[in-house]
């Protein structure tokens, strides 16, 4: 039987569903979410009311979001803002959000990555660059997402647990709002994610522990604290479907198409499984043809919960205690683990993961082919793509697209020891022609 993503029952109210003290009854104005229609659950479908609620009362399954798709035409999106608010009718939001104060996350590059297929022997790959987002990491969607859903249910906190990168991005986005931000970090994280979410909050809290024992803390602070929005807990079903804008861009850039295989890293899961449900609901409109793609998934290996489980044929992912440089994926129990195992499964894709020596290798080799610096997590991304191209798991003729979802300069330490001068020389020419370089 299935293992469910860890839910903290020990804080939810099972009359109303609530993870909060004042979450039941709350009135929301008309349209506040947009053309979502209801919460689903993921295990046994059972539907509840939208609000700031995340486990089924049914079942403890975890929710998401179900919409009332509208019709909408290429050209309505293209119309609109270079952000992620031109795909707001397939988003839990309201129809005037993009007017709100919000950090205008979305719209990165898409990069033809003709250099780095040359050096991995591949013949049309792209790379999805996210760290061009305001905070520099994908984590700038769905806090966008997440936000925009604390307010129409009138929440007074903004907050989360996170590895990094989130940190940065509900920081920065509750700054612009102008909402109080509270958000919770490992105390042993990279000591450049620490100063980029400081920087925009006073309220930066270091937990003794790693990932998994500070979502445990902010699940049982989302049960006890009246009006705290903990955008990965008590609002994840929001804040995971920011993730989708992902999909509708990559098909967007490359003409209104679905690419042929991607591969996604793997922290919690939910990027991945929300990238899927994008294409799906693309195909679904008719905005894009229905075509095959696969799905592969990317971890480190010192947190490869997932991988591990794929390898071994099973449906149940066992949770790890993380040791990997790859801070931002370091997650152990990661709670769409077994739905990242169906898409990956479903569409003929695979989880790979690599050592942190290869994670350094991918860094480089990103940077030294395509002029992208990536975070550690990318870094996992592209020495994945490398390994399922080396043991044939990946077709190499195939369109590809790889996601880069963070900025290297978060992650200096891991490459520090690595790089540097070629050679310090004295000023004269005749120095710099003894280096060779000439």
């Amino acid at each position: 039987m299935r293992r469910r993503p860890f839910l903290s029952t020990s804080v939810l109210d099972t009359s109303t569903g609530s993870t909060g003290p004042s979450a039941a009854g709350r009135h929301l104005r008309d349209g506040a979410f947009g053309n979502a229609r209801n919460l689903v659950c993921r295990e046994c479908g059972a539907t509840q009311e939208l609000g700031p609620f995340y486990a089924c009362q049914e079942c403890f399954g975890p929710l998401e979001i179900a919409y009332d798709y509208p019709s909408i035409t290429r050209a309505e999106i293209e119309a609109g803002p270079k952000n992620i608010w031109r795909y707001q009718a397939l988003l839990p939001v309201p129809t005037d959000i993009a007017s709100s104060p919000n950090m205008e996350p979305g719209f990165t590059r898409l990069l033809k990555a003709d250099n780095l297929g040359r050096a991995l022997g591949m013949k049309n790959l792209w790379v999805k660059d996210d760290s061009g987002n305001p905070t520099h990491s994908f984590k700038d969607r769905v806090v966008a997402v997440a936000l925009s859903a604390a307010r129409e249910l009138g929440m007074t906190v903004f907050a989360c647990p996170s590895t990094g990168n989130l940190a940065n991005a509900v920081a920065a986005a509750g700054a612009r709002a102008g909402m109080k931000t509270v958000v919770f970090i490992p105390a042993d994280l990279e000591r450049a994610k620490v100063l980029t979410s400081a920087v925009y909050t006073d309220s930066l809290v270091a937990v003794n522990g790693n990932y998994d024992d500070v979502n445990r803390l902010a699940s049982e602070i989302a049960g006890e604290e009246e009006g705290w929005a903990f955008v990965n807990v008590n609002v994840r079903p929001y804040y995971a479907e920011g993730s989708k804008t992902l999909a509708y861009e990559v098909a967007e850039q490359l003409g209104w198409r679905l690419p042929q295989q991607v591969v996604v890293p793997v922290a919690s899961g939910a990027q991945l499984t929300k990238i899927d449900k994008g294409f799906t609901e693309l195909a679904r409109l008719g905005l894009v043809e229905e075509t095959p793609y696969k799905v592969y998934g990317a971890q480190a290996t010192g947190c490869s919960p997932v991988s591990a489980a794929f390898k071994s044929g099973h449906d149940v992912v066992r949770p790890v205690r993380p040791d990997t440089i790859a801070k931002s994926l370091a997650i152990g129990n990661p709670a769409d683990g077994p739905y990242v195992l169906d898409v990956t499964r479903r569409t003929g894709g695979a989880v790979e993961d690599v050592t942190d020596e290869e994670v350094r290798d991918g860094i480089q080799l990103l940077a030294r082919t395509e002029g992208i610096f990536a975070e550690t997590a990318g870094g996992v991304t592209i020495a994945t793509l490398k390994k399922l191209v080396e043991t044939g798991q990946l077709d190499p003729d195939a369109e590809t697209v790889v996601f880069n979802t963070g900025d290297g300069l978060k992650t200096l330490d891991a490459i520090a020891d690595r790089v540097g001068p070629a050679a310090t020389i004295d000023p004269s020419y005749a120095a710099f022609t003894a280096t060779g370089l000439a």
